[in-house]
């Protein structure tokens, strides 16, 4: 067995083949695809939605290119499209091609169509040309991404010079009670709300696991910074739970 085969990564808490991730994140994302936007509401009580407005405010012009990386069902991207307007564009990116159906479906919906574009992509090999993007965005994606150092140098590489990055993500609470509320939470409580709406436990108990698994709010910093990002900050949303990173290419 040759080295690139026995290198091991995480898949929530178990340890697997590198090589062998990217099929195992795809199949929760393909078993979970249809009920993702009302679990995602359940999980989060609704919050989500906020946290993903505090990201959208946070600078998209008429005429810029976005590309929203892990798009899934594409709530980032039907508000990026009407802040870019005519002259702008936006890619919903997505390695899954069932979360990339469910979103161009709810986007055709909701009358979003002419500045979208669905590309399926991996984030650490993306098909774009250098200097492309004025606004990357990847809410709730970095986690499942196997080799997130790769992703982030394939982020950087296709964001135009005064381009930003925006990672929105589940990171640290800043405080240890909301800590243990948080892990009571998604422990007990989110497996057996995924069986009851979704019919799968062991889904849900994945992404609650991949979240403890992610880097914390400085390590990703960091991370980002390691690459090549400049003026790196981040900004803790309802204490800690979701972090968003900034960073830009200068």
């Amino acid at each position: 067995m040759s080295d690139a085969h026995s290198e091991q990564t995480h898949f929530g808490f178990k340890t697997v083949d590198k090589d062998q991730k990217a099929s195992m994140v795809a199949e929760v994302f393909h078993s979970v695809a249809a009920k993702y936007d009302i679990m995602n509401d359940m999980m989060s009580m609704g919050i989500h939605r906020l946290w993903k407005r505090f990201t959208i405010d946070s600078g998209a012009r008429a005429g810029h290119k976005v590309l929203d990386l892990a798009g899934g069902t594409g709530d980032l991207t039907a508000k990026f499209s009407r802040l870019v307007g005519p002259t702008g564009q936006v890619v919903l990116a997505d390695i899954n091609q069932s979360m990339l159906e469910v979103g161009r479906d709810k986007l055709r919906n909701l009358g979003v169509v002419g500045n979208v574009e669905f590309v399926q992509a991996n984030a650490e090999e993306l098909p774009f040309a250098d200097n492309t993007f004025d606004i990357i965005t990847i809410a709730f994606g970095l986690r499942n991404v196997t080799d997130k150092d790769k992703a982030l140098a394939s982020m950087y590489r296709v964001l135009k010079p005064g381009g930003r990055l925006l990672v929105l993500e589940f990171s640290k609470p800043t405080q240890d009670w909301l800590s243990k509320v948080y892990d009571l939470y998604s422990f007990k409580v989110l497996p057996q709300m995924g069986k009851l709406i979704a019919n799968d436990a062991e889904s849900y108990q994945y992404l609650a696991e991949s979240i403890r698994m992610h880097p914390d709010q400085d390590t990703l910093k960091s991370m980002m910074e390691a690459v090549g990002f400049e003026q790196t900050t981040y900004h803790n949303l309802t204490g800690g739970i979701v972090a968003l990173h900034k960073g830009f290419k200068f």
